[in-house]
């Protein structure tokens, strides 16, 4: 039996990456009706077709993360990538402006399923984005500067990706895969405006896509989160998704503390004290209202 790992879907099928090479693959009866969706940066076992030429999936192994989703317009998630290493998110110092609460949303999407982000402050020949780089510096994220046109800071990225499996995820416009094209050319992700095949607007990625680096592991390019969720995320576990939250946690004066209006609580006052970043604060806000609005899946 083969091993692989899916790469893209390509209309029914699945373009799988193996020792041997690249195979195309089909979901085999049982796998549709006992496994769940198949995504990209699934570990998959194939068995041969008739033909000699398609595999079929005859299984998927055990993830070990799984990053989803918003179904547009409805409940529930979709999946979109398996067993990723971090969750880098794309953000433009300028054109368009960035949105620190997009930002902090896609940030908190890689905590809660427990995947390490950082943030890649992209188009700096605009502006320095020093504001935005310090504002999630002191968040404890790591912050890589780049720009896709002069090659500054390519070769920090490079670095961060090598050997890894990662997300590269960001609102349209950030310039995410013009920057993936200038990391590594040959690349073939798409960039400019969209064929007018595909009518799906001006949004140029339209399907998760992973694909090999030359310095080894794998970088998933993904369609812009326009609507972010956090299923499966308990209002009381948000404050957790904050890094620079974590280590007052336990210095609340109440154990439920949920950082918003009680006394003693410890996050507030560093937000006092100018130590956690009030907009920051603002965003977990949002959040927390958020989840606590969302109906139960049982509603």
């Amino acid at each position: 039996m083969v091993t692989g790992v899916v790469l893209e879907r390509d209309g029914g099928a699945y373009r799988v990456l193996t020792p041997q090479g690249e195979v195309r693959a089909i979901l085999r009866g049982k796998v549709k009706r006992d496994q769940p969706k198949v995504v990209v940066g699934d570990r998959v076992r194939l068995d041969a077709e008739s033909d000699g030429e398609t595999f079929g999936i005859a299984a998927v192994d055990e993830r070990t993360s799984l990053l989803e989703r918003r179904v547009p317009a409805g409940r529930g998630a979709r999946p979109v990538a398996a067993n990723i290493d971090q969750v880098l998110v794309v953000t433009a110092s300028r054109d368009p402006e960035p949105i620190p609460q997009l930002l902090d949303r896609l940030l908190v999407v890689a905590e809660a399923n427990e995947i390490s982000a950082a943030v890649i402050l992209n188009k700096i020949d605009l502006d320095g984005g020093e504001a935005l780089a310090r504002r999630m510096e002191r968040a404890g994220y790591t912050v890589i500067r780049t720009c896709a046109k002069t090659g500054a800071g390519l070769d920090e990225l490079r670095a961060a990706l090598a050997g890894k499996e990662s997300v590269v995820t960001g609102d349209s416009g950030v310039g995410k895969s013009s920057l993936l094209n200038a990391l590594e050319p040959g690349l073939g992700l798409r960039t400019g405006e969209l064929s007018a095949k595909l009518k799906r607007g001006k949004q140029t990625t339209v399907s998760a896509i992973m694909v090999p680096l030359a310095v080894g592991g794998f970088l998933v390019d993904t369609p812009g989160f326009s609507e972010v969720g956090l299923w499966g995320l308990e209002p009381r576990e948000l404050a957790r998704c904050f890094p620079e939250f974590r280590p007052l946690l336990d210095s609340c004066r109440y154990a439920d503390c949920s950082h918003i209006h009680e006394p003693g609580c410890a996050v507030r006052a560093a937000v006092e004290r100018g130590e956690v970043a009030a907009d920051r604060h603002a965003s977990y806000a949002t959040l927390l209202a958020e989840l606590n609005s969302a109906p139960k899946e049982w509603e």
